[in-house]
């Protein structure tokens, strides 16, 4: 459906966090008549608010530092589009891209969501564009590495562009929902500030009889990392919502296993990466091993995470 401006029906809605420069070269590539909300978790001390505000259809959101999740919920219910994509401020996706995202939810009433497949400065799909539940195995299987043979048995996918690629869930870096369908469910579960949000709201989906599709045909690039905090923080971010997603939807037992068997996969990692001469690799590993122990982080020295959520039934 294409709206009367001649534009797709559409609305994007962006989280951002201390990344102006970021939101501006990707809004620069899309029509300024174009619907976008933007939620700001750093509050406009970077001047995000008068770049979005000076948009014909540009609306402004403060996130007051709440985390993905929360934001990205306030986002689409501030949103009036039936269709919402949501975009990561350092992608950039083309009209052409975001209209086929759109096609698809309105061909196919059981998909709760379709995604672009974000791809790095040569062309090649980035890992973590979408994945599998999480179970014991397939942690299992990440952890030692063997993923590297059977990729579709480990936790995180990495398609390559063009080839068909099934998956439980997909990441929310260049995704559209129709806005409807995603409140009724929820939205991402606020449990998580950031990572696991977009594992458990492919969960939730499949729960309801519902698809995510993942177009390894829709081509979108990104740099990876442009908004957000020092790389270390999210490294233990990510551990952390591995193992408070493993404990929300596994027994106790099973959730302390998968935590610790990540946990023991990446500290070898590190070990190697010291052992090459690499202590920038090797202390991320490290972090994220320490998230998975822990199911703990924080983000600019206040803690993100709080107690381990009680497990779903």
């Amino acid at each position: 459906m294409t709206a009367a401006s001649g534009l797709p029906a559409l609305e994007l809605v962006v989280v951002t966090y201390r990344s102006r420069a970021q939101v501006e070269a990707m809004l620069a590539g899309l029509p300024e008549e174009l619907p976008v909300v933007v939620v700001d978790n750093s509050d406009s001390d970077d001047g995000t608010r008068a770049l979005v505000e000076a948009r014909p259809a540009g609306r402004y959101l403060r996130g007051g530092g709440v985390g993905f999740a929360r934001a990205a919920n306030a986002g689409v219910r501030a949103a009036s589009a039936d269709v919402v994509v949501l975009v990561n401020p350092d992608t950039r996706p083309d009209l052409a891209a975001l209209a086929a995202l759109a096609a698809d939810l309105e061909r196919d009433p059981a998909l709760l969501s379709s995604a672009a497949l974000l791809v790095d400065g040569e062309g090649r799909g980035e890992m973590g564009a979408g994945g599998w539940e999480p179970s014991l195995l397939r942690t299992a299987v990440h952890a030692s590495g063997l993923h590297g043979l059977r990729p579709s048995a480990g936790l995180y996918a990495t398609p390559q562009p063009g080839a068909p690629c099934r998956v439980d869930w997909t990441s929310g870096g260049c995704m559209a929902v129709r806005r409807s369908t995603f409140l009724e469910l929820g939205g991402f579960d606020e449990d998580f500030y950031v990572y696991g949000e977009d594992v458990a709201l492919g969960r939730t989906a499949r729960q309801r009889g519902l698809r995510q599709v993942l177009r390894t045909d829709v081509l979108v690039p990104s740099s990876s990392g442009g908004s957000g905090a020092p790389s270390l923080e999210m490294m233990r971010l990510r551990g952390a919502s591995f193992r408070r997603y493993a404990a929300k939807h596994h027994p106790a037992p099973v959730a302390t296993a998968m935590g610790a068997v990540a946990a023991a996969g990446y500290l070898v990692r590190e070990l190697r990466a010291r052992t090459k001469g690499d202590a920038a690799l090797a202390s991320q590993h490290r972090a994220w091993a320490v998230g998975a122990l822990t199911a703990r982080a924080t983000v600019a020295g206040r803690d993100v995470t709080g107690p381990l959520p009680p497990r779903s039934r």
